[in-house]
């Protein structure tokens, strides 16, 4: 189902940068009534908020800090979305983290991933699946990414948790999708954020897919469109799909084409 953006409400998780900002921007440019920007960095949600308040006044804008790993704070801010403008019509369950370490990361970076990669799309349905279901209908956007359908070759907790992230936004759209919830699942490669900047810097060295990396308000107006068009999986990326194709058609040949690849990564790195 297409769908028109004009009067709907939207919360945008991790909005106070790279592609959730990018959302928060587009969403109000594209005429919604209400943009409610929601991160862990309250003062950086305060600065995207007012900055498209002042762009934008006639949308009304609301900032509200929310580590999204815990249910109770995605509730409230699911809560005060809802007393704020009388209901949610676009979960965007945006926020995540990326650490480039292998399997033998520490324990805590394995949860963390999971907490935040995964778990925050969780308690972020729970939240708002109540009042959409009861309506008959509803958005939910989860951006997990590309290497959720393929792999992050240098990064082990970040591609299994996303590989989890579209698992789950599968699952929402076969138990959801004909009581009127449409699920999307944006599934960029590179994107230049502060998230991909920063795993640069902690791991001293670039990421192989920066070549290739989009801008933020690039991906997030494909995320409008996908939400126009009704599609599940958004591919910012259109080289992603050819990629996804060739792994299911042989995937013995494309782990072979991956290690290949890791083998060129790492080999870089030293």
């Amino acid at each position: 189902m297409a769908m028109d953006f004009q009067g709907k409400v939207v919360v945008v998780t991790g909005g106070a940068s790279g592609i959730g900002k990018a959302l928060c921007q587009a969403f109000a440019a594209a005429g919604a009534r209400g943009v409610v920007v929601s991160d862990l960095d309250g003062a950086g949600a305060q600065a995207v908020a007012a900055e498209i308040g002042a762009r934008t006044p006639a949308v009304g804008v609301l900032a509200v800090r929310t580590d999204v790993a815990q249910a109770d704070q995605v509730q409230a801010l699911v809560d005060q979305a809802t007393a704020h403008y009388g209901q949610v019509d676009i979960f965007c369950s945006n926020a995540g983290i990326l650490s480039r370490t292998d399997a033998d990361a520490p324990a805590a970076t394995w949860q963390r991933h999971w907490d935040v990669n995964v778990m925050a799309h969780v308690h972020a349905a729970n939240a708002v699946l109540p009042q959409m279901l009861a309506r008959g209908q509803g958005w939910l956007l989860q951006t997990a990414s590309a290497a959720g359908l393929l792999s992050q070759v240098n990064a082990a907790p970040y591609s299994v948790t996303k590989h989890a992230a579209v698992g789950f936004a599968e699952w929402l759209s076969i138990a959801h999708g004909d009581a009127g919830i449409h699920v999307s699942c944006l599934c960029p490669q590179g994107v230049r954020t502060p998230m991909m900047l920063s795993a640069d810097s902690d791991s001293g060295r670039p990421s192989f897919l920066g070549d290739g990396a989009l801008d933020a308000d690039v991906v997030a107006q494909c995320a409008l469109d996908g939400l126009r068009d009704g599609r599940f999986l958004i591919l910012p990326h259109a080289e992603v799909l050819t990629f996804w194709q060739r792994k299911t058609a042989d995937v013995d040949r494309w782990l072979r084409g991956m290690r290949r690849l890791r083998a060129k990564v790492m080999g870089a790195a030293g």
